[in-house]
């Protein structure tokens, strides 16, 4: 009986390790680390898989804070309802510091990333395939 009990508690135990693991790799995320310099990004496209992303965005420089929005490339960037909120970073971006977004789910398609407090390019572009 004791060899039974032993024997259910291990595959038990294995099954909820199995799903951790499995929640664990549903739920990680990577990270898109951009630096902001006078008047633009220091990267102007980059090229992704699906997937849910962190977005790091570092103030080089630039003499007062800034931020971060991203948008669905063809969407009006002007309009807030259409920037992903998620993709803001959580507090301005002062200079010599990095801040980050909360975790972002990115799906196939081009975005549009850009600064609203820094004159940065509209022409920065996110692939995501």
């Amino acid at each position: 009986m004791k060899n039974i009990i032993t024997l259910l508690a291990l595959v038990i135990g294995m099954v909820f390790t199995g799903n951790a693991q499995e929640m664990t790799k549903e739920k990680a995320t990577n990270t898109i680390a951009l630096e902001q310099t006078k008047g633009e990004f220091t990267q102007k496209q980059l090229t992704v898989k699906e997937g849910t992303y962190v977005f790091e965005i570092s103030n080089n420089g630039v003499g007062h804070d800034v931020g971060f929005v991203l948008v669905k490339k063809g969407q009006d960037i002007s309009n807030p309802a259409n920037h992903i909120k998620t993709a803001y970073v959580t507090k301005a971006v002062a200079t010599g510091s990095t801040q980050a977004s909360q975790p972002t789910k990115l799906i196939k398609g081009e975005y549009v990333y850009f600064c609203p407090l820094n004159p940065t390019s509209t022409d920065n572009t996110l692939t995501v395939k």
